[in-house]
């Protein structure tokens, strides 16, 4: 009989009080607007013996979604955008995790609107005692998704600066 050693992906604890899901959307004429989400699930199991074996999901509550400026929030929310009557969730699930010293590369599919794309995320990586903090900023770009509005005659910019930032306990 062989008896594996190995360990196991153990369950990550998020610390949902420190984990931030945000966004800038802007404008060719510099004018940016700021917004996140403020609820959202996150499921991650980390194998701290080979990383890349761990594993991501997160499910992002549409409705949850807030903006810098009142009407901008509506608006996000409606059918030019996120339609969070009709979609109500955004979900990210790793495919692959690259790990290096202190960063990894994350990389994934998102559906968003109905349609699922491929997305790649660089993060920073801290391991302090038992926290693990995930951190990453990276572009996103809106239309892949299908999220057009604005697009034509250029007035708004289809690249969307995301940060993330996860803090989980183990």
């Amino acid at each position: 009989m062989v008896i594996s050693t190995a360990a196991a992906a153990e369950p990550l604890k998020p610390d949902m009080d420190k984990c931030k899901i945000t966004f800038v959307g802007g404008k060719p004429t510099g004018e940016t607007h700021k917004g996140g989400f403020k609820k959202f699930k996150i499921d991650a199991q980390a194998d701290f013996e080979n990383p890349a074996n761990s594993t991501i999901k997160l499910e992002i509550e549409t409705e949850s979604l807030f903006a810098d400026h009142p009407n901008l929030e509506g608006h996000l929310k409606n059918a030019d955008f996120f339609d969070v009557r009709k979609y109500p969730k955004v979900v990210f699930e790793s495919t692959a995790i690259k790990p290096a010293e202190s960063e990894a590369t994350l990389v994934g599919k998102l559906t968003m609107l109905g349609k699922t794309e491929e997305l790649t995320i660089p993060l920073k990586v801290e391991h302090v005692d038992n926290v693990v903090k995930l951190s990453g900023k990276f572009k996103l770009d809106r239309t892949k998704w299908g999220m057009t509005f604005g697009t034509e005659g250029n007035k708004i910019n289809k690249e969307v600066e995301v940060a993330v930032e996860l803090v989980f306990n183990h």
